[in-house]
């Protein structure tokens, strides 16, 4: 089974149909059927390894100052206890946590998903981002979940190579600053040719305007992490930039055949004032 990294931006993708959009949603369409999906979103950042483990995950609206009706979404995906308890077994000596009722599925995940799987008919388990541990303990823990590809389960990470909301410039709606264009293209080297590399841009001189917080970050050292598990790079989706300091970068390893490539420009339009991923979490 593939695997990808989604490089989501603004919830508002979710009601959005852009040339990003329309990539996740062609990749949906391009990989056999999952039987299910195990999504490590930058939205689930806690102090601990836990995995959602109830039947019935709600749908987490996790932002403010939006329309109302990207309130009004419901993704009403089936849970997946049983994938949640083999991700538990497969990673061991790693602990991972059973939540049965406190997350659920926060937008990093259905924003990407209602275009991938628009029937929400395929079980989602999301796996959280322990925010204690250090870059090398993700990119460990993305490879111990290559057991999880073998048996039919989609793993996908969501979250943004650069993502800087304090950097933003309205007016370059599809356009990255230097510094982000910089850290973006050393973080595709990697990925496309040595996966496990992706440590080393902590060293760069732009990482810490491109990664000021890890949380959207760290998806990404999951797919590199199986990348690196299965001996072969990833390969770009879609690639391209918002408002000069978020990269919507998206990568995929493994497809079964080509995804038809869509045009420039920009991401989904955003309410007046609102920066992309003005959450709450």
């Amino acid at each position: 089974m593939p695997a990808a990294f989604i490089g989501h931006g603004s919830p508002m993708n979710a009601l959005e149909r852009n040339r990003y959009t329309e990539s996740w949603r062609a990749l949906g369409a391009t990989i056999p059927r999952p039987r299910a999906i195990v999504v490590v979103s930058a939205h689930w950042y806690i102090n601990a390894t836990a995995v959602t483990a109830m039947p019935r995950p709600r749908t987490i609206h996790d932002f403010y100052g939006f329309p109302p009706e990207l309130f009004a979404v419901d993704y009403p995906a089936q849970g997946a206890p049983e994938v949640a308890e083999e991700l538990s077994e497969i990673v061991k000596p790693t602990w991972v946590g059973m939540d049965e009722d406190s997350w659920g599925l926060d937008h990093g995940t259905w924003s990407v998903l209602a275009h991938m799987f628009p029937e929400a008919d395929i079980p989602v388990v999301q796996l959280s981002i322990n925010g204690v541990k250090p870059f090398d303990y993700h990119l460990e823990l993305g490879a111990k979940l290559a057991p999880l590809r073998d048996s039919g389960v989609l793993v996908v990470g969501s979250g943004n190579v650069v993502h800087n909301l304090g950097g933003i410039d309205w007016r370059l709606t599809d356009t990255g600053f230097d510094w982000a264009q910089r850290f973006d293209e050393a973080a595709r080297e990697a990925m496309t040719s040595d996966p496990d590399a992706v440590l080393r841009l902590q060293n760069s001189p732009d990482f810490r305007a491109a990664v000021p917080t890890p949380d959207h970050f760290i998806p990404l050292l999951y797919l590199a992490g199986l990348a690196g598990a299965s001996g072969r790079p990833a390969d770009v989706l879609v690639d391209g930039y918002a408002y000069g300091s978020l990269s919507m970068t998206a990568y995929t390893l493994d497809l079964p055949g080509p995804v038809p490539r869509h045009g420039p420009g920009p991401a989904g339009e955003l309410p007046p004032d609102v920066p992309p991923d003005n959450t709450n979490t």
